[in-house]
């Protein structure tokens, strides 16, 4: 598509309210820490989920002004997640509130749990007992979001606008993801809506393809979707099996391949989805190596499409991580925050994978890190030197 937004054409900040918007599900977190959740006296509550926790790592590590969309019902489990999105300094004025007064309006519901907010239950996992989540989602409030819920225009204001006009708001970066698209019937519908109007008023765009066979287990049904959406996009996340399980580009390598084998292989891969999508001009991931729940070998690709050029991370060895949740988040929130300050390609791609090891070595789905750690962090790769006290 000829009007969709490169990366090198991100507004400036002064013709936006916000610097970027995120369109997705989040749920309350229940983590049991290195005790399978059967077995768990005791668990720590955090908020997440794969869309809104880039708008958080923006706000909090990064400093940047977003905004979520959502859905929540109003109750004291709806608040505790606004309360913690507020924390990371999310703006939480756009979430759609279903209030229990049960009164058949059209954002209503009833006080018995007929609607919901969404939580899960993810143990970490411990050396060759992998991490698993268990999903409670099937009828919470954001589910029922669809088409015509927001106001696009009001939002993302007008187009290459210098200035913010009356009663608009203006977005430098849109994002939405794979778990969000694929959540219910009209999700998809809904995103589709989201990313044709980004696009519209001269918003860049970024999807993560975020693959999860429990939110969509019909690969077929995930990969129609995907490529609807797909050619609206900028920026495209997705690993190698996100981009054959959600998009249908199977890439040949071993899932025992190490990160130069599988780069080359990924590079194929890409090159085939920027040929068919030439609206990208952003294709990147994460990578990551397990050889137990706890120990990790970590890198990043990001690719120029327009330049025909790869930029990638420093590769991170036998890393011991605390919590692998987040990871492909945090790097896509690394890439747009350096995008957004307007920093090269190459920094764009350090920050990603700093900031997506990062989050695995804290507790929860986002880091609460500031921008200082994700430099050092990016630079110690780089110089390949070891880990030093700080005191």
């Amino acid at each position: 598509m000829s009007n969709v937004v490169k990366y090198a054409e991100i507004k400036p900040a002064a013709s936006c309210r916000y610097d970027a918007v995120s369109l997705g599900e989040v749920m309350l977190r229940f983590c049991p820490g290195d005790t399978p959740v059967p077995k768990a006296p005791v668990m720590r509550v955090y908020q997440g989920g794969g869309e809104t926790n880039v708008a958080c790592g923006l706000a909090y590590t990064f400093g940047l002004r977003t905004a979520v969309l959502t859905a929540l019902v109003d109750d004291e489990v709806g608040r505790n997640i606004r309360n913690q999105l507020r924390a990371a300094g999310v703006d939480t004025s756009k979430i759609i509130w279903f209030s229990t007064a049960g009164d058949g309006s059209r954002f209503s519901t009833d006080g018995k749990g007929t609607l919901m907010n969404g939580i899960n239950f993810t143990y970490n996992g411990k050396g060759v007992i992998p991490s698993s989540t268990c999903y409670y989602r099937a009828h919470t409030a954001v589910r029922e979001l669809r088409e015509g819920d927001f106001n696009w225009e009001q939002l993302f204001g007008s187009p290459r606008s210098n200035s913010l006009e009356r009663g608009k708001e203006g977005v430098r970066v849109f994002n939405t993801g794979g778990i969000y698209t694929l959540i219910s019937p009209t999700s998809s519908g809904l995103a589709i809506e989201a990313v044709k109007a980004a696009n519209q008023f001269d918003t860049f765009v970024a999807a993560d393809l975020n693959y999860r066979s429990k939110v969509e287990p019909d690969k077929n049904k995930a990969r129609q979707i995907n490529q609807r959406i797909a050619p609206h996009l900028g920026f495209l996340v997705g690993n190698d099996s996100d981009m054959s399980d959600a998009l249908g580009y199977e890439t040949k390598v071993s899932k025992e391949a190490g990160f130069e084998e599988w780069l080359d292989a990924y590079k194929v891969t890409i090159r085939k989805v920027a040929k068919d999508f030439p609206n990208l001009s952003l294709i990147g991931t994460q990578w990551r190596g397990a050889t137990s729940a706890d120990t990790i070998d970590w890198g990043a690709v990001l690719y120029d499409t327009l330049a025909d050029k790869f930029y990638t991370a420093p590769v991170r060895k036998d890393v011991p991580i605390l919590d692998r949740t987040g990871g492909g988040d945090s790097f896509t929130s690394g890439v747009l925050a350096a995008l957004l300050k307007g920093k090269d390609l190459q920094t764009a791609v350090e920050w990603g994978a700093a900031h997506g090891v990062l989050v695995q070595e804290t507790p929860g789905d986002i880091t609460m890190v500031d921008e200082k750690q994700v430099v050092a962090e990016a630079k110690r790769a780089v110089a390949g030197t070891g880990v030093k006290a700080v005191r």
